[in-house]
């Protein structure tokens, strides 16, 4: 019951937003502030036009990641009696005072994604900025934001801006993708490594940044990352799903099938693994690096 609540009042309100964004885009000064701030900003001189093939498996990968992601880290949260707990294995390490500590297989899954997201972004990073498609994402100056408020008007009017991702995106894609990449993402890693055994107990940051602030950030970060799936998956599927599609994953600017079938494909491929993320087959895996116990 309250969840049908919660829907019927977001469905309330994006009405009223919509209705307001359609009345204000006939005021003359709104349409003024339309045509003098179109909704994009031109890309630096020398950016690649196009998307290139790796940020199609780059893209594969990071939804793959953070999916599993945030539903570890949900159970991580919400699971009182885990069906498993995992202790690392010592041998080979040098010893400490401090024995390895007993966490929930869930909390394993978890870091091990996180380890292997941060592999991927760092890969992702790299690639960005060698090929010089770092200027599609980063503000090249201040009248991006008028730029953007612009895109989120249209958007909110349902008179979307015109689409052209393939050579450059509007100024609201292109402060979110920035945002969540060079924002959300390092605030989801540092404030996770803050929460983990692997940061220093003594360190001298600590008092400064507590245990208690970043938890505080961090389950707010998992949200954001929740909602940027949404809107995005729904802005790619009503804004040309088959071009959008082959943008993404088929390195191609047309309407063809080949993007979708690539897109679907990786959709099997996350559900399955996400049905798949249980004890008795995660278990097998954990062990080869620790001791599993029910």
């Amino acid at each position: 019951m309250r969840f049908l609540l919660i829907a019927a009042g977001a469905v309330v309100l994006l009405a009223v937003v919509v209705l307001v964004s359609r009345w204000l885009v006939t005021l003359e000064g709104v349409q003024r502030f339309l045509t003098a701030y179109p909704g994009h900003t031109e890309l630096p001189e020398g950016t690649p036009t196009g998307l290139p093939a790796w940020l199609g498996w780059q893209h594969f990968l990071n939804a793959f990641f953070l999916v599993l992601i945030i539903r570890t880290g949900w159970l991580v949260r919400t699971t009182t009696r885990p069906p498993a707990n995992w202790t690392r294995n010592n041998k080979g390490l040098i010893k400490t005072k401090n024995p390895p500590k007993k966490i929930s297989i869930d909390l394993w899954f978890h870091l091990t994604l996180d380890a292997l997201w941060v592999l991927n972004g760092i890969v992702f990073i790299v690639l960005l900025f060698a090929t010089g498609h770092w200027a599609r994402i980063v503000p090249a100056g201040w009248d991006v934001v008028p730029n953007a408020a612009s895109a989120a008007l249209q958007y909110a009017s349902l008179n979307w801006p015109l689409e052209n991702g393939w050579v450059n995106y509007n100024s609201l894609q292109l402060l979110t993708y920035f945002a969540t990449v060079f924002i959300a993402a390092p605030l989801a890693i540092v404030t996770g490594l803050r929460m983990s055994e692997a940061w220093p107990k003594k360190a001298a940051v600590n008092k400064a940044f507590p245990i208690e602030a970043a938890r505080a950030v961090h389950f707010p970060v998992m949200l954001y990352f929740v909602f940027f799936i949404v809107v995005h998956v729904a802005l790619v599927l009503a804004t040309g799903a088959l071009r959008n599609l082959n943008h993404m994953y088929a390195a191609r600017d047309d309407g063809g099938w080949t993007g979708f079938w690539i897109f679907a494909a990786s959709l099997v491929v996350m559900v399955g693994a996400w049905f798949l993320a249980k004890p008795v087959f995660l278990a097998p895996i954990a062990s080869l690096t620790g001791k599993v116990s029910r």
